[in-house]
């Protein structure tokens, strides 16, 4: 069963940065993130998402490859390749993979403008060790779906940054 964890940052650039560090991590095998998407509240209200998977590009350059393959067959490869990238991005749009887009859209709402907010599907984790990373990266939590203890645990890790730069 997968976690859900969504933590607001003051900037795209701060959330962006603890996505990478937890990239990191889960090249030590620390973590195993199902998706990992940052939602930026632009100026005029909407909400931008910056995603690491794109299935629409990968259905596309996917639905190309097969779609030249069994153009070669019959002899129209161009043919194939228009057709099968056309099938291949509308079978990608149609696709939604890890966290819904609605749900993070929805939860960003709650953001001031400029500000950010880092969406994590959570497989697996070594909690002490990643808690020890993210502590000083700042950032609050907006939900999770960790029982009481962990969740107070990631908010103490983050708030660590708050205490260390008041000097308290």
């Amino acid at each position: 069963m997968a976690d859900l964890v969504a933590i607001a940052f003051p900037s795209e650039e701060k959330a962006e940065e603890v996505r990478q560090r937890l990239l990191e991590l889960q090249k030590e095998y620390l973590i195993e993130l199902g998706d990992a998407c940052i939602a930026v509240k632009q100026p005029n209200g909407h909400i931008k998402l910056n995603q690491l998977f794109h299935p629409t590009a990968t259905g596309a350059a996917g639905g190309a490859l097969w779609g030249t393959l069994i153009g070669i067959l019959f002899l129209m490869p161009l043919a194939g390749a228009a057709l099968g990238a056309a099938a291949g991005a509308l079978g990608g749009a149609l696709t939604d993979v890890g966290i819904d887009d609605n749900f993070m859209k929805e939860a960003a709402q709650s953001l001031q403008a400029g500000n950010a907010a880092l969406f994590l599907l959570i497989r697996q984790m070594t909690t002490d060790k990643v808690l020890e990373d993210l502590k000083g990266v700042g950032g609050t939590v907006l939900r999770t779906s960790f029982d009481h203890t962990k969740e107070e645990a990631l908010r103490q890790a983050l708030a660590a940054h708050t205490a260390a730069a008041t000097g308290t």
